[in-house]
């Protein structure tokens, strides 16, 4: 006599609920950036404004002169010249490149890494141990940030191009006296700018912008090599491995994107000309600065003011990013 054996088909595994938290998180980058912006500006802006100095004339024939001979004339305060657009603009601009770069790698992560449950702050435990159960799951690979930098960068030239172009406008004005220059401070550049060339004026330089700001990539991806590494390797504290992280990988950022940054200031600083008054346009587009640095300088022209710019790389950005992961560790 048959037995009948009452076998249920097996239920298919329930599907997977898609987690919200780095999405409800996303807030975190934009806040943690404008301290970021703060940080670097009170560390770096006196190292670029040395850097635009040497790169846009040949009146220094070195850093130490072109800082004595600004000290000397226009006082310590010179060295901040044309800091108030970035002291608004890289609060802003840092809010919105940390936090885009965050959504980003959010977005690659899940999208197209495909790593289930992102959270940023799982890496630190990934890193330091492959073992951690958190740890293939939570693991975006470097290319992943360095595409997400190079996202981040577009978004951010947006904001970028006007400010820096108004800073390095008032950076390269040398008479002492306020009466003696072209622009009394950012908003008088800002309104003489626009009433002759519109909109279009206050975004000269847009497309070298977005050319520099693609080295992103470099930057962001060295960036979680460089913290992995340490992680695995060191004892140092998250903060530390943050400031050491940031630093170095802002290094390899500048030794990556230096002659762009260079044709970028050519640009900004070029003439409008028109009824401005401010001399004759020579630089039409960014390919007409480029081939200009060369014809003047050779190959050198493009690494003219890289010293400034290079110590200056360490310090203000380290101590942006620790600024930066600090606040993304203590907000909710």
């Amino acid at each position: 006599m048959a037995i009948a054996v009452d076998v249920q088909d097996p239920q298919p595994p329930a599907p997977k609920a898609k987690t919200t938290t780095s999405l409800g998180h996303d807030y975190k980058g934009f806040v943690a950036g404008v301290g970021s912006g703060v940080a670097k500006l009170t560390v770096g802006h006196p190292f670029d404004t040395v850097k635009v100095r040497l790169q846009t004339t040949n009146r220094f024939s070195g850093p130490l002169q072109c800082v004595l001979q600004t000290i000397r004339n226009e006082g310590f305060r010179g060295l901040y010249k044309g800091a108030t657009p970035p002291l608004v603009g890289w609060m802003f601009m840092d809010s919105v490149m940390l936090g885009s770069l965050s959504v980003y790698r959010r977005l690659l992560a899940e999208n197209v890494f495909h790593v289930d449950n992102w959270t940023p702050g799982i890496v630190t435990a990934a890193a330091k141990d492959p073992a951690h159960p958190s740890a293939v799951l939570a693991t975006l690979p470097p290319i992943g940030h360095g595409l997400a930098g190079i996202l981040a960068g577009s978004t951010v030239s947006f904001i970028a191009a006007p400010v820096e172009h108004i800073k390095a406008r008032l950076q390269i004005q040398y008479a002492a006296r306020k009466a003696d220059r072209l622009y009394s401070g950012p908003l008088d550049c800002i309104n003489k700018i626009y009433k002759h060339h519109g909109v279009r004026g206050i975004y000269h330089g847009l497309s070298a912008t977005l050319l520099f700001r693609g080295f992103f990539f470099f930057w962001w991806g060295s960036y979680d090599m460089i913290s992995r590494w340490m992680h695995k390797n060191t004892s140092l504290s998250n903060p530390a491995i943050n400031f050491w992280a940031g630093g170095l990988s802002a290094q390899v950022f500048w030794l990556t994107c230096y002659p762009t940054d260079v044709i970028k200031q050519r640009v900004m600083t070029d003439p409008l000309g028109g009824g401005l008054g401010d001399g004759q346009r020579r630089y039409p587009r960014w390919r007409d600065a480029a081939v200009g640095v060369y014809k003047e300088s050779g190959w050198k022209g493009y690494w003219r003011g890289f010293l400034p710019c290079f110590l200056r790389a360490f310090p203000a950005n380290a101590a942006a990013l620790l600024v930066f992961e600090s606040v993304m560790r203590t907000l909710p």
